[in-house]
């Protein structure tokens, strides 16, 4: 069987299951949304937003640059990479629940992704970001960075240790609070094998209260963001494990963050 594709073979996903531009629960999707406008967009005077398109971006075919590279190596990760407990500690270990997240990265046949650079950022456990901007009253943690990142290996298998991150408000309407969650980067063999979604748990309640998640039309999509708890994978009076398996691109691609036409391109 022959392992090499081209790009005429991509699948392209299901658009219908994607949230829509234009959804008033969440507040920034008004603003980048494409509305229609009495102006043309090469009026002057005419305002971004009203000069964004009427219809859905189309996919076109990928180019050679877009289907070769970029190349990462082992060597350019540190060892603590992907130990989120232990890469920012400084006088001892973060505070919160230790948990293990692990998982495959497979395109759109099916196929693992080797050599997939799997970069992640979070809150503490108390539903902080180590962020200047972020003025949440839940305190920082100063042994928890929040970041990390790892290589999937020849089978697309990732892991890497964390600290359950918590919820937390936000400033969308009066008593919204984001469900705990991972922030999920992904850059493949090829600049076309991109994704950057979010993960959440099993069982947390406020998913479903979300406005974001709450975007998304289609319960199949939402639960490709949804990690199972893995007790085969929990280590014994140590920690639990949470499974968060990814497709890049074709029909089968997880969510992608704030792109209503999904990971094809």
């Amino acid at each position: 069987m022959n392992d090499k594709w081209s790009p005429r073979e991509v699948i392209h996903r299901d658009y219908s299951s994607h949230p829509p531009a234009y959804a008033p629960g969440y507040k920034t999707s008004v603003l980048r949304s494409p509305r229609s406008s009495s102006r043309t967009a090469s009026s002057r005077t005419a305002p971004t937003h009203c000069a964004s398109p009427k219809n859905a971006l189309i996919s076109l075919q990928n180019s050679l640059s877009e289907i070769t590279g970029p190349v990462f190596s082992r060597d350019d990760l540190g060892p603590l990479d992907n130990d989120l407990i232990l890469n920012y500690a400084k006088e001892g270990l973060p505070i919160g629940e230790r948990i293990i997240v692990h998982g495959y990265v497979r395109d759109g046949f099916g196929r693992p992704m080797k050599n997939t650079l799997v970069e992640v950022w979070q809150a503490n456990a108390g539903g902080r970001y180590r962020h200047k901007k972020d003025q949440y009253l839940a305190p920082i943690d100063p042994n928890f960075g929040g970041c990390g990142r790892v290589l999937t290996d020849e089978n697309g298998y990732y892991c890497f240790r964390t600290i359950k991150p918590g919820p937390y408000p936000w400033r969308n309407q009066a008593s919204d609070w984001r469900p705990a969650h991972i922030h999920f980067s992904l850059s493949g063999e090829a600049w076309a094998q991109r994704l950057i979604t979010q993960m959440y748990f099993e069982g947390d309640p406020l998913i479903k209260q979300c406005p974001i998640v709450r975007t998304i039309n289609n319960d199949d999509a939402v639960r490709t963001l949804i990690a199972e708890l893995d007790m085969h994978a929990a280590v014994p009076l140590d920690c639990l494990a949470y499974r968060f398996d990814l497709v890049l691109r074709g029909h089968r691609a997880t969510l992608f963050e704030n792109r209503t036409q999904g990971a094809a391109r």
